[in-house]
């Protein structure tokens, strides 16, 4: 066993101490997901968040500093996702993969108190990135998990299952696994029209499944989903026609009903004449005095002489009080 590897066993169990001790030192997301890393240990007291500074490193070479004295350094590259609770715990928001690495929260200046959490992401893609999950063919998938550079995977860690749970091991029906390197692990499928089938990708360690990432392709064919998208805009499109014309004819039926029809008397003759009710009352009367309202109808009658063309006086207005 080499001086790395008997190194890396260590680190492990003095981290699953701390687990054992209320804290899971070892976080596990996917990428979009959200991370909240503890800044204490049930031995630990309670720290003061206006003296803690959380450190980040991808490597043992270079630390960067992320929250300085319980604030978000302003200049960080990720400063927009990160914030820190009144725990003093850090919330990583939206993880990325770069996200992953060795995260340690110190209080004050004091290096004894520093807790340290490893923060590992696992991603699964195609390759390349912009193969067409519609065509049939073949296609690469690549599963990683990222995490801090000097903790490499075990053998067989990374693993593949299909949409039965069923573990997938070396070549089979439609597919063909690809030995490990490190913490990557690849698996070859062949895409069919019509097949719908599920590919997940799972990291384990000491027989526990920690995190696992699906790769769910669309075998559909993409004429269906048009179909389906045109039939939903047809219906909404005839329920829409159909609301406007219930609306106008409602308005329509409103209007007709709003106009008076003029009274036509028994054995008058049809005309083309208006009649017309005027409300008449006293607009300048005192506002202290009672305005008495009077409604007068005025009406014109033509009479049936076949002079009235030539003699106006055939011609008469009615005033008529209406009671």
């Amino acid at each position: 066993m080499d001086a790395k590897r008997l190194l890396e066993l260590i680190l492990i169990l003095v981290l699953h101490f701390q687990g054992i001790s209320g804290r899971e030192p070892f976080l596990y997301k996917r990428p979009g997901e959200e991370a909240v890393l503890s800044c204490t240990t049930e031995s630990s007291s309670p720290p003061t968040c206006s003296m803690v500074t959380w450190l980040y490193n991808r490597d043992q070479d270079q630390t960067l500093t992320e929250v300085w004295n319980g604030e978000v350094i302003e200049i960080s590259a990720r400063a927009a996702r990160l914030s820190v609770n009144t725990d003093c715990s850090l919330v990583i928001n939206n993880i990325t993969a770069e996200d992953a690495g060795q995260y340690g929260c110190r209080q004050g200046g004091d290096t004894n108190t520093d807790v340290y959490t490893f923060l590992s992401v696992l991603t699964i893609s195609p390759s390349p990135p912009d193969t067409d999950p519609k065509r049939d063919g073949q296609v690469t998938l690549e599963c990683s998990l990222l995490r801090i550079r000097d903790q490499p995977c075990l053998e067989n860690s990374i693993r593949w299952v299909d949409e039965t749970g069923a573990e997938l091991l070396g070549e089979g029906d439609g597919y063909r696994v690809l030995q490990q390197t490190d913490c990557v692990s690849r698996l070859t499928v062949k895409r069919q029209s019509g097949h719908n089938r599920k590919y997940t990708c799972q990291f384990v360690e000491e027989n526990n499944v920690k995190i696992e990432a699906d790769y769910p392709p669309d075998f559909n064919d993409p004429n269906q989903i048009y179909i389906i998208i045109g039939g939903v805009v047809g219906a909404v499109v005839v329920l829409v026609v159909i609301a406007a014309v219930l609306i106008i004819y409602r308005k329509r039926a409103n209007v007709t009903e709003d106009v008076p029809k003029p009274t036509q008397h028994p054995g008058e003759p049809e005309s083309n004449l208006t009649y017309v009710t005027v409300n008449h009352a006293n607009q300048q009367a005192s506002s202290y005095k009672k305005v008495k309202k009077e409604e007068v109808m005025y009406s014109t009658v033509r009479s049936q002489k076949t002079e009235a063309d030539e003699d106006p006086s055939s011609l008469y207005s009615n005033v008529r009080k209406l009671k």
